[in-house]
């Protein structure tokens, strides 16, 4: 099985997000659909229906993150011995040489990626241009909107 990375973070969110679905959605729902049950005829049985189709979903988002954790290869950034450098989990402040821009990137797992907080997946065309450089360094991303450089301005591991 491929390991998949994730920070201490990501890894802690899905496990909180799997024991809700187990110890409160999924009782809950077992619960709405013996009281759809009890309303009579299945076959138009809108709630029953409802129901079903939840309890679908939230059988398949435990069955996905229970796969996900089995998979993953939890990296804590403040155990590396990065020495300035840009490694997985890192927190990187860079400054658009172009445009002067500055934005903090964390880059992190592909499930955990959401660039409205600024955290990219490591497979990102910035991450990998990222990736390895230190503080002063500059950093060639060639992304679909075209090649941008960026000076490394700051390095942190949180």
């Amino acid at each position: 099985m491929k390991k998949v990375p994730m920070t201490v973070a990501g890894a802690t969110q899905l496990k909180a997000e799997l024991q809700r679905l187990k110890t409160v959605d999924r009782p809950h729902i077992i619960q709405a659909i013996a009281d759809a049950r009890s309303n009579g005829d299945l076959t138009e049985n809108a709630d029953y229906e409802a129901a079903r189709e939840r309890q679908g979903f939230i059988e398949g988002r435990i069955i996905e993150i229970e796969s996900k954790l089995a998979a993953a290869h939890v990296i804590d950034p403040t155990t590396l011995h990065a020495e300035g450098r840009v490694v997985f989990g890192a927190t990187v402040d860079v400054e658009d040489i172009e445009s002067g821009d500055r934005r903090t990137y964390i880059i992190v797992g592909d499930d955990e990626a959401d660039m409205k907080v600024g955290k990219i997946s490591v497979h990102s065309p910035v991450s990998r241009a990222l990736i390895g450089k230190s503080e002063g360094d500059q950093a060639e991303v060639h992304a679909p909107a075209g090649v941008r450089v960026y000076e490394v301005i700051g390095v942190r591991y949180e």
